[in-house]
């Protein structure tokens, strides 16, 4: 690949890692409302389930979910219900105080990296996305097999997404104590839901 492919690629992956999308939001509120090392282990979740995506398109994989109606639906539906659980626990959970956030457990901690590792893994809308974006930026004549190309670019997208969320999130979780009032953390707490209700009922009903 030659150099201004992965500048073209690269740039392309930061802006969209900067749209407007339930990926950063959902960083953006997590960090806020909990604090920025819970949005960079939701970021980095979210952007560890990218691998998964770039490999199955790379390998193939994806295709059948392009081709086969039903893995498509069942993989959408598994999602949709995941999203709707994630909507239900952040409807549930209480305000985290900045002592409990620098005591984060282990436990805690592997649970957020999984709610975004499962985000994304389980939304076969991503797959069908890389199987439309990769190969733009892929040199059929390289001595390159084309699989190494989209698995390295893959590789590039995650790590440019998992910079960008993270800065959203340190961003973000500066106003915490500023906006720490009830009133405010509510607001947080039903963008979240709402974040994910939306993403839940768009999978569901744009098939």
């Amino acid at each position: 690949m030659e150099l201004s492919t992965l500048f073209a690629f690269a740039l392309a992956s930061f802006f969209m890692a900067l749209m407007p999308g339930p990926d950063n939001i959902y960083v953006i509120t997590e960090s806020i409302s909990k604090g920025f090392k819970n949005g960079i282990l939701l970021s980095f979740g979210l952007n560890s389930g990218v691998l998964v995506h770039t490999l199955a398109a790379a390998t193939g994989l994806s295709l059948i979910l392009k081709q086969s109606e039903l893995a498509f639906l069942v993989m959408q539906y598994l999602g949709a219900l995941y999203l709707l659980y994630m909507a239900w626990g952040a409807y549930k959970e209480q305000a985290l105080t900045l002592e409990a956030e620098q005591n984060l457990q282990t436990s805690s901690q592997i649970k957020v990296f999984r709610t975004g590792f499962l985000m994304n893994v389980l939304n076969p809308k991503v797959s069908l996305f890389f199987i439309a974006f990769l190969p733009q930026f892929v040199n059929t004549n390289s001595s390159i097999r084309v699989s190494m190309q989209m698995i390295s670019l893959g590789f590039i997208f995650m790590l440019i997404g998992f910079l960008t969320f993270s800065t959203l999130a340190v961003l973000a979780a500066q106003l915490r104590k500023p906006l720490s009032s009830p009133l405010f953390w509510k607001v947080i707490k039903w963008t979240k839901v709402i974040v994910l209700l939306s993403l839940s009922a768009y999978l569901i009903l744009n098939n």
